[in-house]
């Protein structure tokens, strides 16, 4: 009973032991320590258990090539995110960024931890020229002239060979840098060496960004993206606003291709066209706009697919595609948006209620998917034979093909079968959250 003398329903254990869990400064700080811990573990494990005491170059590879999309991720957010800009040109200052780091790093006595500094502040002066153009518009006018932009740089990265360097693009050799330190052992050619740059560089990256996005002015640029009109009328330029977070976003998207540089010794000109800028907008709707760690989580999914789907498909964009259109329609607020709403609802209801569903959602997402890869990798070991990791599927005998069409159909109904199990869990949930607020009032 509370002070109004109303009956509250009690939380279940389960919630009340989550709830004070969620007290303790420790759980605040678990996404930046299981980020820490995830660019540093690996690394150091498999250095542990290598006889060279070196760790493994593709694992080095895959965990730089998420260190620099998380960062290009959180920058995109800026836009989308806090300001409600939805850009299709964001690689163009990623990649601007690192064509004039590489630039100047090749002429110019730069050490090569401080190359990430440079292409941020060409990657915002890039966004300078693009809130010059686009700052004025909001909505679908904004992401038309930044898919213009976008595919202009595009076109001149390859009208202008002798500073996009056309096909070659632009190479660098992180070891002609002088030392920051004289003496110092590191000449960061090692891509161990090369890796801990990029690590540190997306932590320091990542923290300024947060940072940011809890300034007051970011606050503003959440008005203007809520509501232009009153913020104008409360004295607010909500083209300035617009301005200044394009060019903050623009500065850390240098950060991001600077980065990249880093990692292939390589500013290429199809760094700055669309695939990338779709590429980023994916990551970032996937893992949701609304949470400052959602860009994150989408940019680590999307390198599980373009890294490691990618090594044993060719369907991996195909795969990318029906998963983004899943997230969209399943979780309109992205990967970390379901995850809020399930942690809410586990607040409420305990593990008992919500097992239920997530066991039967769990199940009808693994037969369905399981299914899903099944006839996909089988339709391209027809299609492409020996070109497709999966050939062996085009090889199978009558009887072998009459079985995996079997199991393949077994597999769909009963991912059709556990879906309908937890939409009626779902529905059981929903009447609990209809007949929970009635009962206080009573």
């Amino acid at each position: 009973m509370d002070a109004a003398g109303r009956h509250l329903e009690p939380h279940a254990p389960e919630s009340r032991g989550l709830t004070q869990w969620r007290r303790w400064p420790v759980f605040r700080l678990a996404p930046w320590l299981g980020l820490m811990a995830f660019l540093g573990l690996p690394p150091l494990v498999s250095a542990w258990l290598s006889p060279a005491g070196v760790p493994q170059g593709w694992l080095l590879a895959c965990l730089a090539q998420a260190a620099t999309m998380i960062v290009f991720a959180l920058s995109y957010n800026l836009l989308l995110g806090e300001t409600g800009l939805l850009s299709f040109g964001h690689a163009a200052p990623a990649g601007l960024g690192a064509l004039v780091a590489a630039q100047l790093f090749n002429h110019y006595a730069i050490p090569l931890p401080l190359l990430p500094f440079v292409g941020g502040i060409a990657g915002a002066a890039v966004g300078g020229l693009i809130a010059l153009v686009a700052a004025r518009r909001a909505g679908t006018a904004f992401a038309m002239i930044t898919l213009g932009l976008g595919e202009l740089v595009a076109a001149a990265a390859w009208a202008l060979p002798d500073w996009f360097g056309g096909e070659a693009g632009v190479a660098i050799d992180r070891t002609s840098g002088p030392a920051i330190v004289p003496g110092a052992a590191w000449t960061f050619g090692p891509d161990r060496q090369a890796y801990w740059v990029i690590a540190a560089w997306c932590l320091v990256a990542s923290a300024a960004i947060y940072v940011l996005a809890r300034a007051p002015f970011v606050r503003l640029a959440n008005a203007v993206r809520d509501n232009p009109v009153r913020a104008a009328a409360l004295g607010a330029s909500p083209a300035r606003v617009r301005a200044t977070m394009i060019v903050l976003a623009a500065g850390f998207a240098g950060v991001a291709g600077t980065l990249t540089l880093i990692n292939v010794e390589l500013a290429a000109a199809e760094s700055v066209g669309m695939m990338r800028s779709a590429a980023v907008l994916i990551a970032t709707v996937t893992g949701g706009t609304a949470s400052f760690f959602g860009p994150v989580l989408g940019a680590l999914v999307w390198v599980a697919f373009s890294v490691g789907v990618a090594s044993v498909s060719r369907a991996w964009m195909l795969y990318v595609g029906l998963f983004f259109i899943a997230v969209v329609l399943a979780a309109p607020d992205g990967l970390s948006g379901l995850m809020a709403r399930q942690r809410a609802a586990l607040a409420r209801h305990g593990w008992r209620r919500c097992g239920t569903y997530w066991t039967m959602a769990a199940l009808a997402a693994s037969c369905g998917g399981f299914a899903l890869v099944l006839a996909v990798q089988w339709a391209y070991a027809l299609r492409f034979g020996d070109d497709d990791p999966g050939a062996w599927l085009g090889t199978l005998s009558t009887r072998a093909a009459a079985g995996l069409a079997v199991a393949i159909v077994a597999l769909s109904a009963l991912a059709a079968w556990t879906g309908w199990r937890a939409r009626r869990a779902a529905r059981a949930l929903e009447r609990l959250e209809r007949v929970a607020p009635r009962k206080e009032a009573a």
